[in-house]
């Protein structure tokens, strides 16, 4: 099993910890993004560039993710497709996308995206808080654990 991220967006915090989680644990781990990322030397991490283009990263991962894997994204429909073929998909904010919930996101997505489009101001993403950040460590944990 392996660990994909959605690179682009991902806030550098929470690349951190993915990167301590791979090294700790020997897990395979690949960031995928459109613009060069710097990762640490390591045998389990590496990074892929993808060419620049609307969702050119997220249909690599959805091309390489198998089923099982953990892919780390805050992209709603991204999410969708990779719990499809049966992966696990994880917020950086630390929640669980799981197939019970993800068409309530999806359409709370699309519903924002309306309101967006027809002027309405919505405001934007919160910065990452600290609970966040525990969350996410704690979900990345109890997905670690149960690969062993």
């Amino acid at each position: 099993m392996k660990i994909w991220v959605d690179a682009d967006a991902c806030p550098v915090v929470i690349k951190e910890i993915l990167f301590r989680a791979a090294e700790r644990t020997n897990t395979p781990t690949t960031l995928l993004a459109n613009h060069y990322l710097k990762t640490p030397p390591s045998k389990v991490i590496s990074f892929i560039q993808v060419s620049a283009g609307f969702d050119v990263a997220d249909d690599e991962i959805v091309k390489r993710a198998n089923k099982d894997d953990l892919v780390i994204t805050a992209d709603i429909p991204l999410a969708a497709e990779v719990i499809e073929k049966g992966c696990i998909a994880l917020n950086p904010r630390g929640e669980l996308y799981s197939a019970s919930n993800i068409k309530q996101r999806l359409n709370m997505r699309d519903f924002m995206d309306t309101l967006r489009s027809s002027g309405i101001e919505t405001g934007g993403v919160p910065p990452i808080s600290q609970s966040d950040r525990q969350a996410f460590a704690n979900n990345l944990d109890k997905w670690l654990a149960k690969r062993k």
